[in-house]
């Protein structure tokens, strides 16, 4: 039984920590799909940042004048006129509806003036859908991306090494393009739709410091959250302007975040501590494309080493213990609970990592139903579920609804798990794609349960 379990528990890593097992249908073939019809949020549940204001202004100089590399911006830049956005290329079906949302929750919360255009109209950002296979020979590690000055991958493709799509070299924003992959799942689509909008109108920097946002490549956060609003509104602010040097914006920053967040005043600030590059690249090895299960469990030990070095007591301690415990979960499923139960700790103490927890809930809930322990499982799904759906997280909300309906059929009631079972497929559909990619999921999950495994 142990064995068994094992290598079930390999099997559910394995799908957790991959890319859909397949590419997301065309619009006829989703249309066609025997699953129930596909969901989607519809009604945003943002959260106010819950940090000193103190904090904020020192995260906004970070996001705004400086690159992921490290190297700094020398001016503070943003769109100075009303801003104008089509699509071209080959949209999948759902991309305009969440183009829409998202524009509307610009406007509405971050009091951007911003506007979706025919593809035939000229704009000041194009969204281009192209082929996953047009992106990887464009930019081998990205999933999707934003250049300066160009409206199509052509003409990135004819002026990538000319100052013009440089990030350093941009005095002013007036033209941008982002291109995403038609063929992927909807929910990976409108994760590129969010964060690289919000980076080709505000700041380029990702820093890991931050527990509540996209602005971190920690893909713990998928959709724009309140802090993000934030940001983008001080982005706006009318006293700020492109052109500005950082002792400039420094200046009058708090007086503009007095202003739009009044609760950030009163709470004190808290020391901020730097991420350091070897940190950073131990997280880029751990699941970075080409490294080897080795070479991904020497990465995973070395960031938790580091964090441990740095003294973390925050969320980023918590990422490191996380991803260990996620390499060495098909090897070794008692030692990598021992990872998440330290890293569940550290978010414990740290606010605002609800989601993070929820994360983790996945493995830690699939171990206990693979140990037959279905009230353990239910304890820690049922949270994580209601929080998954705040975050507009499809993928992982369905993957915990499935989880919960294992756990039901263990404790005998098989029409709950039924209910739950039907209602996560059409969120499925929406985080993974594919009916194959769907199916695989649910045999993956359904094979965690010992009554499911054979002689179990």
């Amino acid at each position: 039984m142990i064995r068994k379990s094992a290598l079930a528990m390999a099997v559910f890593l394995a799908g957790c920590n991959t890319v859909p097992l397949e590419d997301t249908p065309t619009r006829a073939q989703i249309a066609d799909s025997s699953l129930p019809p596909i969901k989607a949020f519809v009604t945003p549940h943002p959260t106010a940042p819950i940090r000193s204001n103190s904090n904020i202004a020192q995260d906004f100089l970070s996001l705004h004048f400086q690159l992921e590399s490290g190297r700094a911006l020398p001016m503070f830049t943003r769109f100075e006129t009303p801003i104008t956005v089509r699509v071209t290329g080959q949209p999948s079906s759902t991309l305009n509806g969440d183009l829409g949302r998202l524009l509307g929750r610009l406007r509405h919360e971050a009091g951007i003036n911003i506007t979706h255009v025919r593809s035939d109209q000229p704009a000041n950002i194009t969204i281009e859908a192209i082929s996953r296979d047009e992106i990887r020979r464009a930019l081998p590690q990205a999933a999707c991306f934003v250049v300066p000055n160009v409206s199509s991958l052509a003409e990135f493709r004819r002026d990538r090494r000319k100052p013009r799509t440089n990030w350093l070299q941009i005095t002013s924003r007036e033209r941008l393009g982002i291109f995403l992959p038609y063929n992927a799942s909807p929910q990976e689509i409108r994760d590129c739709l969010h964060e690289e909008l919000a980076q080709a109108i505000g700041p380029l920097n990702d820093l890991y410091r931050l527990p509540d946002s996209v602005f971190n490549d920690d893909n713990i956060h998928t959709v724009l959250t309140g802090f993000d609003m934030l940001i983008l509104r001080a982005t706006y602010a009318p006293e700020l302007r492109t052109g500005m040097s950082r002792e400039q914006v420094a200046r009058i920053l708090p007086d503009i975040l007095a202003q739009m967040n009044p609760r950030g005043i009163s709470i004190p600030a808290q020391p901020i501590t730097p991420t350091p590059r070897d940190w950073i690249d131990t997280v880029q090895k751990t699941f970075g494309p080409g490294s080897s299960p080795a070479q991904r469990k020497s990465a995973a030990t070395k960031s938790v080493a580091i964090a441990q070095r740095e003294g973390w007591q925050d969320h980023r301690h918590a990422f490191s213990l996380f991803n260990l415990g996620r390499v060495t979960q098909a090897t070794d499923p008692v030692k990598a609970q021992q990872y998440f139960g330290t890293a569940q700790q550290f978010l414990a103490r740290t606010p605002g990592t609800e989601l993070h927890t929820a994360n983790i809930a996945t493995y830690t809930s699939a171990y206990e139903i693979s140990r037959g322990n279905a009230d353990g499982a239910l304890r820690q799904i049922n949270p994580a579920i209601a929080t998954a759906a705040r975050a507009e997280n499809a993928s992982l909300m369905s993957m915990l609804m499935l989880l919960k309906a294992e756990a039901l059929e263990m404790q005998g009631r098989g029409s709950e798990a039924r209910a739950v079972r039907l209602d996560s497929l059409g969120w499925a559909r929406y985080g993974f794609g594919s009916d194959h990619a769907v199916r695989a999921r649910m045999r993956e999950i359904s094979a965690l349960n010992p009554n499911n495994r054979a002689g179990g």
